[in-house]
């Protein structure tokens, strides 16, 4: 497994369109979806990559000059459990340090929603991932958006 650095902002919608399409238990709102894709154009972006296939990425967005935010990853079905996360993980968060951030963030639909969100939430969990506050009503109430931090420093 190779993961890379993209930076063309066609072969990052090209990626994120295929893989975030594959995940509808994730994205099934295509309103937001074609946001996540349209805006990680712009953001440092990797991808990982089975033989020549991509098979996940995940996009980094600067909150503020302290922080960096997983702003949106996937990996395709297939493909899941097999580190694939972690090492896509381990390259945002080298990144991160490198470029002085002190604090990475992700938001994610609360734990005891649905079964999909709970283990996406005991992954950012197993990565060292702290649980800060819950917002239920930023995105909607049926989808209260979980803020897990982390300090790397």
């Amino acid at each position: 497994m190779e993961t890379r650095q993209i930076t063309d902002s066609k072969e990052k919608e090209q990626i994120a369109k295929r893989i975030l399409t594959a995940l509808p238990d994730w994205f099934a709102i295509p309103e937001s979806t074609a946001e996540y894709i349209r805006e990680s154009q712009s953001m440092p972006f990797w991808t990982a990559f089975a033989k020549d296939e991509a098979v996940g990425f995940l996009a980094l967005k600067e909150t503020s000059k302290h922080a960096a935010e997983i702003y949106v990853a996937g990996v395709l079905p297939a493909h899941h459990r097999k580190g694939i996360g972690r090492q896509l993980f381990h390259a945002f968060k080298a990144y991160a340090a490198a470029h002085g951030y002190q604090f990475l963030q992700v938001k994610t639909v609360r734990r005891g929603c649905c079964d999909e969100y709970d283990r996406t939430c005991a992954f950012y969990e197993s990565l060292g991932f702290v649980a800060l506050e819950c917002f239920p009503t930023l995105w909607d109430e049926s989808n209260p958006c979980q803020l897990y931090i982390m300090s790397i420093k």
